[in-house]
C-alpha cells in the first residue's frame, strides 16, 4: 500500500519532556508554557547565555505583547539561565 511509504509527522511528546526543576519553575509555566512547547525551550538553549535569555523574554513582552508582569521577567531569566543557559 502507499499509505505506508508517507512519512509521519514527527511531534514531540509532551508528557516526555519536561523542565528542570528549580527556583522560578512555576513562574517560568504560569507564563511561558501558555504559549510554548517545553521543548522550545531545550532547541534554543545551547545559544543563549544570560543577555540571550533577557532578549528573549523582552522580545516576548515587548514585541508580542506577552502579559508577563516585569518581576516575573527576571525570575524567568534567573530560571533559563540557571537551568539552561549556555556555559
Amino acid at each position: 500500500m502507499v499509505a505506508f511509504a508517507l512519512p509521519l509527522p514527527v511531534s514531540a511528546d509532551e508528557d516526555a519532556i519536561k523542565l528542570k526543576p528549580g527556583d522560578g519553575l512555576a513562574v517560568v509555566e504560569q507564563n511561558c508554557v501558555a504559549c510554548h512547547s517545553v521543548d522550545y525551550v531545550q532547541m534554543n538553549s545551547p545559544f543563549l547565555d544570560r543577555k540571550g535569555w533577557t532578549a528573549e523574554v523582552t522580545k516576548m513582552v515587548k514585541t508580542f505583547g506577552a502579559p508577563v508582569e516585569e518581576a516575573d521577567q527576571q525570575k524567568i531569566v534567573e530560571y533559563f539561565t540557571a537551568n539552561y543557559g549556555k556555559p
